[in-house]
């Protein structure tokens, strides 16, 4: 129970609290940004407005709002607001959280809200320490998670769990952000002046993080110019630059962002558009993906996607790829790049993944068929029955009409070669049966 003096405890904290904990929003209204997730007419609004919430799952990148309107719940509902970090959290804190909202249920009819922080990070059996407790309404669980709750959390907990996800802010919403921050008196309290082109230069590194955002702008505000004639310090963009170099990435080398990143990557390859794939192998460099990866994506596309259309490319992609190996970052970066493009930029066959998907489907699924005697091997009493084979090289052309494929499969039953580059000579040859 919170007294005089737990309040004093607070306000202290606060005051010295970095600036995305100062303007952590206290209300809906002031939540940025999310009006699908909570704005007029959402599940999540009516639940929190009705103080009716159940179990709920907050799941979307960094820097868009979990943790705070967490915070609007514990502010705006009648329940006890209890929070446990995933990161440090064990059974026993769980199970400790959990005993002390029974109690409170039992004694004085409390709800308890439990806030569990990078849920994600939990194992099965912490995650499993919840159920019962979530089940019963022991406890309203609201957890927050950067993962995909579907991959990442027990299908259990989801079954009683509401997901709601939060969506990366828009520039407009990081602008009003840092507006109402410079100007608040929680946040900056009007003693800075930001130019137009600083502004920008912070919603560009923020890259839809508010957290960074704000983060940018406190420590900017520490490089700030002088105060001018009007009693601001002004902030410029130079500041900016120098308080944060790099721009925020949302690319996680593990989870979901990985996986859309590399997606992207290896189908603008296949879409014949090298800008789009230096792009995306851009984010994947600056995110620090091991090269080797990136390298074996491309080694895989350039037989599935562009195969005898152009044979140097397995070529040029395992150059890339033993370049990843011996050479690495950042020099691998260049052989990387010229092997995206060339990838991106060669004629395109997908002729030998059917091929072999389709006799791999043939040999499960077809009935066993005998190899033609004249190919059987030699080494074994009566090879000598088995007839002729016609050895290719003893006729002119270096090639012989014979019967390879075993009987009841015909010529052109897997492959089926495409009408482009080096394959298009062997499209033709077939059309008049024969090779080149």
């Amino acid at each position: 129970m919170d007294n005089l003096f737990t309040e004093i405890d607070k306000a202290a904290k606060h005051a010295v609290a970095p600036l995305a904990v100062r303007m952590r929003p206290r209300t809906l209204d002031e939540m940025v940004g999310q009006a699908e997730a909570v704005g007029e007419g959402s599940w999540l609004r009516n639940a929190i407005e009705n103080d009716q919430l159940s179990s709920v799952i907050l799941f979307g990148p960094a820097g868009t709002g979990k943790t705070s309107l967490a915070h609007v719940v514990a502010e705006s509902t009648k329940a006890a607001f209890v929070e446990v970090s995933a990161v440090g959290g064990t059974v026993s804190d769980l199970r400790r959280e959990i005993d002390a909202a029974e109690k409170r249920l039992t004694l004085s009819g409390l709800h308890t809200t439990l806030f569990i922080d990078e849920i994600h990070r939990f194992n099965r059996s912490q995650q499993d320490a919840l159920l019962h407790a979530v089940e019963d309404g022991i406890v309203v669980m609201v957890g927050a998670t950067t993962e995909n709750p579907f991959f990442e959390v027990n299908s259990a907990l989801i079954s009683r769990s509401r997901i709601v996800e939060l969506k990366a802010l828009a520039d407009e919403d990081i602008s009003l952000m840092i507006r109402s921050a410079l100007e608040d008196a929680r946040g900056l309290a009007g003693r800075y002046c930001l130019d137009a082109d600083a502004e920008q230069a912070i919603v560009l590194l923020a890259g839809g993080d508010g957290r960074v955002a704000l983060t940018t702008l406190e420590l900017a505000s520490e490089l700030a110019l002088p105060t001018t004639g009007k009693g601001k310090a002004r902030i410029t963009e130079d500041a900016v630059r120098k308080a944060t170099p790099h721009r925020s990435l949302a690319y996680d080398k593990n989870k979901d962002q990985h996986y859309d990143v590399i997606s992207a990557f290896i189908k603008s390859m296949r879409g014949s558009d090298p800008d789009a794939a230096l792009y995306y192998l851009a984010l994947m460099i600056e995110g620090g993906e091991d090269p080797k990866f990136i390298a074996r994506r491309i080694f895989i596309l350039a037989a599935e996607d562009i195969g005898n259309a152009d044979p140097q490319a397995l070529l040029v992609a395992h150059a890339a790829f033993k370049s990843a190996e011996v050479i690495g970052y950042p020099e691998c970066r260049i052989i990387l790049a010229q092997a995206a493009t060339y990838m991106a930029l060669a004629p395109k066959s997908n002729a030998a993944l059917k091929g072999i998907e389709a006799a791999q489907s043939e040999v499960r699924k077809g009935p066993a068929r005998k190899v033609p005697d004249p190919l059987r091997d030699r080494h074994r009493p009566g090879s000598e029955g088995y007839g002729a084979y016609l050895y290719p090289h003893s006729y002119p052309a270096g090639w012989v009409d014979q019967r390879y494929l075993p009987e009841g499969l015909e010529k052109g039953c897997f492959y089926q070669p495409g009408e482009r580059g080096w394959e298009a000579y062997r499209h033709e040859a077939a059309a008049k049966d024969r090779p080149l």
